[in-house]
């Protein structure tokens, strides 16, 4: 029996200095729709494998074991008090796998340029918790720039996916269709008008990408572009291979720390990668915000230092023991919207707690993964379910860089930047936008556009 919190309180938890332990069941109950909701779910963090498997060259088991350790380190958030569902940094793979791909050659060599990155996104994202710069860094960061790493990552999304070599001409019919249901289901403005007036478009609104991930699993089979799902009888939990990992990938083993020169190379995109994980925090002090108006009964500590500092945790932790192409950012946008916005509409009858919500979805998620009847069972979607997540996160990125971009100048520098990034890569990129950004003043530009707008 999970301990009562009283109105308007927070939710009970153990006090750790900027830590606030919960426990599931002993702080917080379960909820059986973010159960649900995790266990099919899982197949978008399942998703990481195909990514592993192709960027890594490493066989299926291993990159399997790499998800699991991944998903034990998301239940980090809630246990040490983070009210959110955390994810991958989605925007900044696409811009990962590309400077792997070029900067070093496959085996070791490529594995400590990933080791390098991710110990130095681990390092900006501890400077930041500590200092609480984060804000500060952000506001230095012109708009053209922003909007140029964002649309570059975005392009990059949706063009790896239509190329040649890409998944959508592997599974056109089921990508087809699950393109239509998720961007329908998550921006069509009609559906945004229907969840208003029917119950049941509110709830498959929701879900998330869930309905899209649903057909993808009935389709794909009927249209004979993907293997039925799978069944497992015998094996029930995957115990995660350790040593083949370290003898593998990680510094520990045979691959070695990484040395000054992949340090010195992984260093411009460790900064694009923490500034489109900067963007995170943005929108979840934004969803946790406008659900914790609607709900008096709950007081939320939301704390981005304290954000920072497990994603410090957790791509450190990850670096060293399997470093992870995704790395580890502080928010799944889609199913934290869906988490709040459930815990926004329906009380504390509905969500007796935000951390309820985010705590069973996490907690389930990782035991899904594991269990090799789910695992098994969701495995022939794996490849359309990150189609599908990337193809959606291309237009997410695009239209937030858009909106970042106010003037036509920032705008077309950002337009430049984003190409000579995606063919030349994240150092060029980031120069090539610094120069133009100076060249052509796009800032005083935009500070000239505001002060007119004010007046």
């Amino acid at each position: 029996m999970a301990i009562k919190r009283e109105f308007g309180k927070e939710q009970p938890f153990i006090p750790a200095g900027i830590f606030k332990i919960r426990l599931p069941l002993l702080h917080f109950k379960w909820e059986w729709s973010e159960c649900i909701q995790a266990i099919i779910m899982c197949a978008t963090c399942l998703g990481a494998i195909p990514i592993l498997e192709s960027v890594l060259e490493i066989p299926y088991d291993i990159a399997w074991s790499m998800v699991i350790i991944n998903g034990a380190g998301y239940m980090l958030h809630y246990v040490l008090g983070d009210p959110v569902v955390p994810g991958w940094i989605t925007p900044a793979i696409p811009l990962v796998s590309a400077f792997l791909m070029k900067a070093g050659v496959a085996g070791p060599e490529r594995n400590r340029y990933l080791i390098a990155l991710q110990l130095e996104v681990s390092g900006a994202f501890l400077i930041m918790g500590v200092t609480g710069l984060a804000k500060k860094v952000i506001k230095w960061i012109p708009s053209s720039l922003k909007a140029g790493i964002l649309l570059g990552a975005g392009m990059s999304a949706v063009l790896g996916e239509f190329s040649a070599t890409g998944r959508f001409l592997k599974y056109p019919v089921t990508l087809t269709v699950g393109v239509i249901i998720a961007f329908y289901v998550l921006f069509s403005a009609r559906f945004q008008y229907m969840k208003q007036q029917s119950k049941f478009c509110k709830i498959i609104g929701n879900f998330g990408m869930l309905p899209a991930l649903i057909v993808a699993i009935i389709i794909g089979p009927i249209m004979k572009e993907l293997p039925p799902p799978g069944l497992v009888l015998g094996s029930i939990v995957k115990i995660p291979d350790f040593s083949g990992i370290i003898q593998t990938l990680s510094p520990l083993g045979p691959t070695g720390f990484p040395g000054a020169v992949n340090f010195a190379k992984a260093f411009p995109v460790a900064i694009m990668v923490y500034i489109i994980a900067f963007g995170d925090f943005v929108s979840t002090d934004a969803m946790i915000g406008r659900a914790e108006i609607s709900r008096d009964d709950e007081h939320i500590d939301l704390n981005a230092n304290r954000s920072n500092i497990i994603c410090f945790l957790r791509n450190g932790i990850q670096a060293i023991i399997c470093p992870y192409v995704p790395l580890c950012g502080p928010l799944w946008a889609a199913v934290t919207a869906s988490v709040s916005e459930r815990y926004r509409t329906t009380g504390r009858e509905g969500m007796d707690s935000i951390f309820s919500g985010v705590g069973t979805f996490r907690t389930m998620t990782f035991i899904s993964v594991a269990l090799y009847p789910i695992a098994e069972f969701v495995r022939p979607i794996l490849p359309a379910a990150l189609a599908l997540t990337m193809i959606v996160q291309g237009y997410v990125c695009g239209d937030i860089a858009m909106e970042e971009a106010k003037t036509p100048v920032e705008r077309g520098v950002a337009t430049v930047m984003a190409g000579i990034l995606i063919q030349q890569g994240a150092g060029w990129g980031l120069l090539a936008g610094v120069v133009l950004h100076l060249l052509c003043g796009a800032g005083k530009i935009a500070k000239r556009k505001e002060r007119v707008d004010e007046e």
